[in-house]
């Protein structure tokens, strides 16, 4: 499966492929791809130079299998300065995920300096020697950590790339490679002690700007829970600073162990 794509397109619609199946169950798919398919879809049907995808947030209600997946689009709002785009990820006729995208339009930065909290000072990607696939997941991305690993306690930091096409034959936009890889948020942020015991059922990705180059960086910088009900937060980074955040909501679910 090294080149298999997530999904390969069939008329209007999208057919799954084995590369896309998640941890929880063998025969359903990965929540990162199912957030990825939606981001794509709205940037191609609605997105534009003049605007940025600024907030990208997915419901995941049911887990899809491989049955063929169609994404249906609505506008909710379509202003000169704000969109907001409705999507939902339809399986096998059954509405599983429904996306909402908020679009603003590109202008002139006010003048004035606003604190922002410090840029991390990490070694890039290309200087890091240890390269971890998740062969446990079928290759669905590269790792290359800088500090930390799953579960373990204190900071976590890590480079993380693609592996494959989202859709076969076509190239994965700046926007889709980080919609693909803001469900890492959930098991980064959520795990512990070497196991990962919560499932998220969301995924919320703010950004002021789109990553530049295939690395996307994730550190941890938030973990709560409480009766099951748990929330995880990630800055997000390319390779000249921070681009914007990744917040997750999940539940308790019997634990998978995690490996790098």
């Amino acid at each position: 499966m090294s080149n298999m794509p997530f999904f390969i397109r069939d008329g209007g619609g999208y057919q799954p492929t084995q590369a896309g199946v998640g941890p929880w169950n063998p025969n359903s798919l990965h929540g990162r791809v199912v957030i990825g398919l939606l981001g794509a879809v709205i940037e191609q049907r609605h997105g534009g130079p003049d605007y940025m995808p600024a907030r990208l947030t997915v419901d995941m209600y049911r887990l899809p299998d491989l049955s063929p997946v169609e994404v249906s689009t609505r506008v909710i709002r379509d202003g000169y300065r704000i969109k907001v785009i409705e999507a939902e990820f339809i399986s096998g006729g059954v509405s599983m995920a429904k996306a909402t995208c908020q679009l603003l339009r590109r202008g002139t930065p006010p003048e004035g300096r606003v604190w922002s909290p410090p840029n991390w000072t990490v070694p890039a990607p290309e200087a890091i020697s240890i390269n971890y696939p998740r062969a446990t997941l079928g290759d669905m991305w590269r790792i290359r950590p800088i500090t930390g690993t799953f579960g373990s306690d204190g900071p976590r930091q890590l480079w993380m790339a693609e592996s494959r096409e989202l859709v076969g034959g076509e190239a994965l936009t700046p926007f889709v490679r980080v919609a693909l890889a803001a469900d890492f948020a959930s098991p980064y942020a959520n795990s512990g002690e070497g196991r990962l015991n919560y499932i998220n059922t969301d995924v919320t990705l703010y950004l002021h700007r789109l990553p530049t180059t295939e690395w996307v960086g994730f550190e941890v910088v938030n973990h709560q829970a409480t009766d099951g009900v748990a929330i995880g937060e990630c800055w997000v980074y390319d390779e000249q600073g921070a681009i914007g955040t990744a917040t997750v909501a999940a539940l308790a679910r019997q634990g998978m162990v995690l490996s790098t």
